[in-house]
């Protein structure tokens, strides 16, 4: 009988290890719910070779566009949790759960990983009048709801503008965009005064086609030494897009541990530090237990601010 015991602990201890060993055995899939060629795209894209290289398997990314961002979420929600299919998420997964855009939240999966943080940025449109920040908060005050804001609304291009609006009691009126793309289009065509934006935007703003009026960090970035932060202005407001991954729920634990650990490496690869650095964004690792809670806490920011804005669901 101990024989025996002894057997199948031994079988169950090879089935694990090759099981382990064996995973990726063909291609992961790695949901990105927006088009391709947009920011988060574009920080996915310069993830996937470190990624791809530690996991030692291949890794598809799936543009999977439309519904802000809805449709690839639903999409992952629905797939199998055996570890083929990943989901690449940032704050609007909170925001779209709490105005009723979409019914799936961060706790629909398990968290992966966190990879990385990008500043936003209050951006003007070059046919306005403002020099700076104080001179668009003196306007604004002038002329209550009359400054048009381009956002995609329930998003974090809506919900970053409204934190300011709050902070600096004052009051936008906001147009619908669907994505960021039409969104600075707009703004680079003078049809809107005001969005959300990054140091992505930069080279626009050194020839003149856009305007940065103050960033959303706790101290001013060596990329813009002339840019105030919303904080020194004394509009209380500290803001980033975060960018992390997820896997579904039953995602077995071998392939899980494989996915934690490849995600852990590549985030710690200079040639993802030196991409991210040209996308204006910092690598911003959390493992999973951290994550967990970063999540957390963002999901109850993103519901008090649905809340404050009226657009509350859930």
């Amino acid at each position: 009988m101990n024989r025996f015991r002894a057997a199948l602990a031994v079988t169950a201890l090879l089935s694990a290890s090759w099981a382990l060993a064996a995973y990726p055995d063909r291609p992961v899939k790695l949901i990105v719910p927006w088009a391709a060629g947009g920011d988060t795209d574009s920080i996915y894209r310069a993830f996937q070779p470190h990624f791809q290289k530690h996991l030692g398997g291949t890794l598809v990314i799936a543009n999977v566009g439309g519904a802000s961002g809805t449709k690839g979420a639903k999409e992952a929600k629905d797939s199998p949790g055996d570890g083929y299919t990943i989901f690449a998420v940032h704050d609007s997964i909170h925001s779209t759960f709490h105005t009723g855009v979409a019914d799936v939240n961060s706790t629909d999966f398990q968290p992966i990983c966190l990879v990385a943080s990008t500043p936003s940025i209050i951006t003007a449109s070059p046919k306005t009048p403002w020099a700076d920040m104080k001179a668009l908060v003196a306007d604004a005050k002038a002329r209550p709801g009359q400054i048009a804001v381009g956002a995609t609304l329930g998003s974090t291009s809506h919900f970053f503008p409204a934190m300011v609006e709050k902070a600096a009691g004052i009051k936008f009126k906001y147009v619908s965009y669907e994505g960021t793309a039409p969104r600075m289009n707009a703004l680079l065509g003078g049809h809107i005064d005001l969005g959300e934006s990054n140091l992505t935007q930069k080279g626009k703003v050194d020839a003149g086609q856009l305007k940065f009026l103050a960033i959303a960090t706790d101290q001013r970035v060596p990329e813009l030494p002339g840019v105030p932060t919303l904080k020194e202005l004394g509009i209380n407001v500290t803001y980033a897009v975060n960018r992390g991954l997820l896997a579904l729920k039953g995602t077995p634990p071998e392939a899980m541990a494989r996915l934690v650990a490849a995600c852990g490496a590549a985030a710690k690869e200079p040639g993802f530090e030196e991409a991210m650095k040209k996308q204006g964004t910092l690598v911003k690792y959390l493992a999973p237990r951290e994550y967990t809670e970063f999540l957390k806490e963002n999901d109850k920011l993103n519901q008090e601010l649905a809340r404050d804005l009226g657009m509350l669901k859930r």
